[in-house]
């Protein structure tokens, strides 16, 4: 699988770009505020339908125009696939696959398999709950459709039922049909569960490797999903809440409280680590991300590099691009030294200044 070309129009700082791109490494080089990581954000969105910044439609619509356009081409076991998706401001974007437009965004996953590294990423163990949620979410609903239908069906749940238990507040006699609702969150949450469960267990199984060559096999690394509920425990835990939800208005239990924790050597390294300890960590995850996603599809994925080689030290810089030899990759950097000096094989290099890429031959 590999990204052979992208357009864009009215996206961003580009009112108009084509660039086209290599199966191997190709690099998108120029100083900070220039449009490299806008490149990526449209190439993350085509396969996904969403910002990796989480930012919305409206404002990734270049400013004074009232629509975007995104053309991705790909190719896929030796097919060639165009994604169409078209950004308006007060209408929801429309998607087409190959000439065809689709009525759900779920229709899109698994045409195309992305993963982006940033350096926000490296802070992932360190940082809130959302994030390690969020990280869980994109991948799920990449790998797997019937978790992205569970998870967009709780999401609907929940938003019905914070809204329920607001109103109740006003008219009591709305009490009696919270129960409705709480056995449509149940039924999907436990989906996402289920399905959490399985990933971490998965992701357990090849980071720890990952993690011991990164650390000299001085650590062991494990990750732990800590449920906000059982699955067996979900309808008792509903029940014994009810009380508390009516009085903050919100939802207290379920999937949408989860977590993921990390030890090192059987120490919480969220609390107790070292930062060190928390970014070998996070590179870990990102790289064990990366050999799931193949296990998984069996097929590599497009992997986006967004600025990460600046924050690692040499051995974790050399590690990861030893892990991405066979993958397509494209990455942005202020400078493109590091990589001319290093083992991997560059195909393209494009110069972005405000906006403008033009491609660079260095050679």
């Amino acid at each position: 699988m590999y990204i052979h070309s992208l357009e864009l129009k009215n996206y961003r700082n580009y009112e108009s770009l084509s660039i086209g791109f290599d199966q191997g490494t190709t690099i998108l080089y120029g100083d900070n505020a220039q449009g490299k990581t806008n490149i990526l954000e449209a190439i993350y969105l085509s396969g996904t339908t969403k910002s990796h910044r989480g930012t919305k439609d409206k404002d990734i619509i270049q400013f004074g125009e009232d629509e975007s356009h995104i053309r991705l081409n790909l190719v896929k076991h030796d097919v060639k696939h165009r994604i169409d998706m078209h950004l308006r401001k007060n209408k929801s974007k429309g998607v087409a696959i190959d000439g065809q437009s689709i009525k759900k965004s779920g229709e899109l996953f698994g045409i195309v398999h992305m993963i982006f590294f940033s350096p926000e990423d490296l802070s992932i163990v360190k940082n809130g709950p959302s994030e390690r949620r969020r990280f869980m979410n994109l991948e799920l609903c990449q790998l797997n459709k019937l978790y992205y239908y569970n998870y967009i069906n709780y999401n609907k749940a929940l938003e019905q039922r914070n809204s329920l238990l607001k109103q109740i507040g006003f008219n009591k006699k709305l009490k009696d049909t919270l129960d409705m609702w709480d056995e449509y969150l149940m039924e999907y949450g436990k989906c996402i569960i289920e399905e959490r469960q399985k990933f971490v267990d998965e992701m357990n199984e090849i980071v720890k490797g990952i993690h011991a060559h990164l650390t000299g096999n001085r650590e062991q690394i494990r990750i732990a999903y800590e449920m906000n509920t059982s699955i067996d425990d979900y309808a008792n835990m509903m029940r014994k809440k009810r009380d508390t939800d009516l009085k903050y208005q919100s939802t207290q239990v379920g999937p949408h409280r989860d977590d993921i924790c990390f030890y090192i050597n059987d120490i919480d390294v969220r609390k107790y680590g070292s930062q060190g300890q928390q970014r070998t960590a996070a590179l870990s995850l990102k790289l064990a991300e990366i050999e799931l996603v193949k296990k998984m599809i069996h097929d590599t994925p497009i992997l986006l590099l967004d600025d990460v080689m600046s924050e690692l030290d040499h051995n974790r810089k050399n590690y990861l691009l030893d892990s991405i030899q066979d993958i397509q990759t494209i990455v942005t950097c202020t400078g493109y030294d590091d990589f001319i000096q290093s083992r991997l094989k560059i195909n393209k290099i494009y110069k972005v200044i405000n906006g403008v890429v033009s491609e660079f031959h260095f050679r």
